[in-house]
């Protein structure tokens, strides 16, 4: 197995394909990158920025190059022995057009070769239905848009279809009659009755009246095929039936003004095996599971066999191929067997490479029996974002979000009450559904009988909104202790809140429990394992839209914490938490990836290395704050004495999101306020509050974009700015040695490191699609080659430069060059070496993060400051004894005495201790490494 050493996201799409993607591979080569991490390459849906809508696994997306230009890509990469971390999506595809299989499916109904591919209630094994499939795909309502003329029927040599701007849905052949018989005596007076273009007519409708509907999909498809091909001969080889055709087709599509001139087009949709929709009645009607709450994003059953291995052909080709190194698994919570999943795949691609990408909450952890190599690291990121955050400072930060805003709720509240509007407003179908399933359980048991839709509804919903993690992974083998606990905690919970319901509630335990009767059958066992498992699909889409998408954008006591599979009511960790984990990383996953930002965080990991200072000077903060506030007063929009726009809340966010993302240099201030008023704009929709995507309110949305247009106006007169600046500034230097800290601590802790495409720079970008802007690589391609030809003539002198021009980034970039270096060097010892937490003695020894990684007798020492705002004032550096005084690291007798700072070059010695001040002499962080022997 390949493991990685550090990898690099690269997010292609059309404006970054893969030619764009080799002219780099020299620059990630000297980086010190083993593996492009990439995006998903597969045919998307058409214009797609992130390649996550796929409508043909088994193709690469054309709008990324050619096959040719993808091997070409693949062969530079294998000159400079770097390989490829694919990310691939199992659970979903896009409910798009260019979804040929579901598009089939549309078209065929049951009768199509891909009704199993897709999880929709058709193929329910417990409560299938014939409904036909929502099509939650239009702007307005059904009847709007139908009497407004935008649902056209159009024909071409592919068959009728129907049309809404860009959506393209199949006709099914049975339908066709409908549309034939309209004005057929018209033609028949005017060719004849006898003619042998009507007669030819006549027996395509005939065929069509009488298509047979028990013929295998393979026949059924060519007939379909034959009957449209003679259907499109009679078209464009003879005037009269194209314009029969044309003129049914102007009287379908009806005329705006005039409602019953739809009747005929309403009439042959309901004939259709789908029912088009506003999409706000995906919310409330669903009979097909989504990607959380996308309509766009149909969810795939992979967890059928012949599904699987169509749908992973091309896949696991690459990787037979030596094309892909390693694969990323997205959302595997998704997956209705995640397990079964896993282990299919491993027996696909042997020993490559495998990581997931899954959500774990404090102290959870992978369920030890899947065969893969750790996760995407959201987990370290919230541990090592959690060292900078001061935790004896909670009670006066949470007093100060009081003070300002008046909030509070604790966040495990917010967190609940979230969870329960996503359930009314986004999921209520999807509760709906897994009530109706549960109904028909029960009322097979005398116990069970008097229970009632609503009771289960509300029991359901209940337990649903307590579950603490993403999921859990009850499947054929049983439950694990784990999960064991997790659902009677749950259940319990449940019952003190809803005793009114504790017969509900004691027969979902033991369906989750998997408590069988000795009466059941396997059928019945069956049913009951059936419902659990799809119940354990749904904890993790309400996590993510009730927790990450909603109750992270609400409760904003410091935003630094709401992070994805971060807790906000967890004010930071202390350093014997974070050696903890690291240690249990170390013995368990030590092949995990270790992030600090993604394409899906919240924001930038150098905003969270900013806000982080926040936490050493709440008091100071306050009182800023309360400073800003009074400034910009007078800004805000009133409809009345009470009701003020923006709210406290979210002028609080404002402000924390203009603290960590302003940019060093004024010349980029015009674009990042632009960028941040889309930002906010997103951030009151996701919180549901004033606004939302379902709901939008656009007095409050206009008020509050008003009110940062008015507070950031560049003027001499912009009293807010005055005060502002200054503060900000203060923040952002502090900020850049977190950074640093930050930057070393990914590189050389358990697991390997994964860069961010363009985050060897600062990172200030805020959620997406901020941070999938385009990345300017020969900026860092210059960078890079200056640093490394300096580096060999006067490293010190370097190191004083960059200092001195900290705010281009180049300090950052030059630290990920040395640190790589070592990671490369030492490769057995960052994968396979102990973790060993160092103790930190003197006067400031809680400032000082230290940790060695030991293999054979190869050691590394990992050494970098916190808390610096007591340590030293604005435009100081944390250098030197005058500042350390008597810190110093206590050194475990198994590690040498003789080191060289990979950083800087400079030799180290030390007797049984390391003097901080003697370490960090030159630069902030330090990455000692061992000289064996001396």
């Amino acid at each position: 197995m390949r493991i990685p050493v550090a990898t690099y996201r690269i997010q292609f799409n059309s404006q970054f394909p893969f030619n764009s993607a080799k002219e780099i591979t020299n620059y990630l080569a000297e980086l010190g990158i083993s593996e492009l991490y990439a995006s998903p390459i597969f045919q998307a849906r058409a214009g797609s920025s992130h390649g996550y809508d796929i409508v043909d696994p088994n193709q690469l997306n054309v709008e990324l190059g050619t096959q040719e230009d993808f091997v070409a890509l693949v062969e530079d990469l294998k000159k400079y022995n770097i390989g490829w971390l694919q990310d691939i999506v199992p659970n979903h595809m896009a409910y798009d057009s260019q979804n040929k299989y579901l598009m089939d499916i549309l078209e065929n109904g049951g009768n199509s070769s891909y009704t199993n591919y897709f999880d929709i209630s058709w193929n329910s094994p417990f409560a299938s239905s014939q409904e036909p499939i929502l099509a939650p795909l239009l702007g307005q309502f059904y009847g709007d848009c139908l009497e407004k003329g935008e649902i056209q029927l159009q024909y071409d040599q592919s068959g009728l279809s129907v049309n809404y701007y860009s959506l393209k849905l199949p006709v099914n052949l049975e339908s066709y009659a409908i549309f034939l018989s309209r004005n057929l005596g018209e033609l028949a007076r005017t060719l004849g009755r006898k003619h042998p273009i009507f007669v030819r007519l006549l027996g395509v409708l005939y065929m069509v009246k009488t298509f047979p509907q028990d013929t295998h999909p393979n026949q059924r498809q060519d007939q379909i095929d034959f009957v449209k091909g003679l259907l499109w001969e009679l078209y464009t080889d003879n005037t009269e039936v194209k314009t029969f055709i044309d003129d049914n087709l102007k009287l379908f599509n009806g005329e705006p003004g005039k409602p019953e001139s739809f009747n005929s087009l309403d009439n042959l949709l309901s004939q259709q095996f789908y029912r088009l929709s506003y999409w706000k009645v995906g919310a409330e009607e669903i009979n097909y599971r989504r990607f959380f709450t996308v309509n766009e994003l149909i969810s795939v059953k992979i967890e059928e066999l012949k599904v699987f291995k169509n749908t992973h052909e091309l896949i696991c080709s690459l990787v037979k191929a030596g094309h892909f190194t390693g694969l990323r698994i997205d959302h595997i919570d998704g997956l209705y067997n995640p397990t079964q999943y896993l282990e299919r795949l491993k027996e696909q691609v042997d020993d490559t490479y495998i990581c997931v990408e899954k959500i774990l909450q404090p102290r959870e952890d992978l369920p030890g029996n899947w065969p893969v190599q750790g996760t995407t690291g959201y987990d370290f990121l919230n541990y090592v974002n959690g060292i900078f955050c001061k935790t004896e400072n909670e009670e006066a930060f949470t007093q100060a979000y009081y003070n300002i805003t008046g909030w509070k709720t604790p966040y495990e509240q917010t967190e609940k009450d979230k969870k329960h509007l996503i359930l009314e407003r986004n999921l209520a179908g999807d509760v709906d559904n897994l009530a109706y399933l549960l109904r028909k359980i029960s009322s097979k048991y005398r116990y069970g009988n008097d229970f009632t839709i609503n009771g289960l509804k509300r029991a359901l919903a209940e337990i649903l909104t307590r579950f603490p993690i993403y999921r859990t992974y009850i499947d054929q083998d049983g439950i694990t202790d784990n999960d064991r606990t997790y659902t009677q905690d749950v259940i319990e919970q449940a019952k003190a809140h809803l005793p009114f319901l504790n017969n509900e509630l004691n027969f979902i335990e033991k369906l989750l429990l998997l408590e069988y009767d000795d009466s059941l059958t396997e059928a019945e066992k069956e049913q009951w394992l059936y419902f659990v498992m799809r119940l354990q699909q749904y904890t993790g889409p309400l996590m993510a839209k009730g927790a990450e998408d909603t109750a992270l954008y609400v409760y904003n006591r410091f935003v630094s914490l709401n992070e994805v599979g971060g807790k906000p009511d967890q004010f930071g960790i202390t350093k014997a938490e974070f050696d903890e984990f690291n240690q249990a990383r170390q013995s368990r996953w030590q092949y995990a990836m270790n992030a600090t930002s993604t394409h899906d965080t919240k924001r930038g990991e150098d905003i969270r290395a900013r806000l982080n200072v926040l936490s050493e000077i709440p008091e100071e903060w306050e009182s800023q704050v309360k400073k800003f506030s009074e400034i910009n007063r007078t800004l805000k929009s009133r409809t009345d004495k009470k009701n003020v726009m923006p709210d406290a809340n979210d002028e609080y966010l404002f402000y924390q999101m203009l603290i960590g993302a302003l940019p060093f240099v004024e010349h980029e201030y015009e674009d990042f306020y632009t960028r941040l008023k889309d930002y906010l704009l997103k951030a009151i929709r996701e919180a549901k509050v004033h606004t939302a995507w379902l709901r939008q309110n656009s007095i409050y949305e206009n008020a509050f974009i008003d009110f940062a247009s008015r507070v950031l106006e560049p003027s001499d007169s912009n009293q807010f700015l005055q005060e502002f600046i200054p503060f900000q500034k203060q923040i952002a230097y502090y900020g850049i040695f977190n950074s640093l800290s930050q930057t070393l601590i990914k590189i050389t802790s358990p697991g390997f490191p994964d860069f961010y495409q363009g985050t060897e720079l600062w990172d200030f970008s805020m959620v997406d699609p901020d941070n999938r802007r385009p990345v300017d690589f020969e900026l860092r391609r210059d960078y890079l080659k200056k640093i490394k030809e300096k580096s060999q003539t006067d490293i010190l002198q370097l190191i004083e430069e960059l200092l001195a021009s900290k705010e281009d980034g180049r300090v950052k970039l030059f630290l990920i060059v040395q640190a790589l270096k070592v990671r490369t060097t030492y490769v057995d010892v960052f994968q396979d070496g102990q973790y060993l937490p160092l103790e930190v003695e003197g006067q400031f020894k809680d400032h000082i993060v230290a940790f060695a990684m030991v293999h054979n007798n190869q050691s590394t020492i990992t050494i970098v400051p916190r808390f610096l705002t007591g340590l030293i004032q604005p435009g100081q550096y944390p250098l030197g004894t005058q500042v350390w005084n008597d810190t110093a690291i206590k050194l475990p007798s198994e590690v040498s005495s003789a080191w060289t700072d990979a950083i800087t070059g400079q030799t180290v010695k030390a007797d049984k201790q390391l003097l901080v001040g003697d370490v960090l002499q030159y630069f902030p962080v330090a990455l000692l490494t061992n000289n064996p022997g001396k």
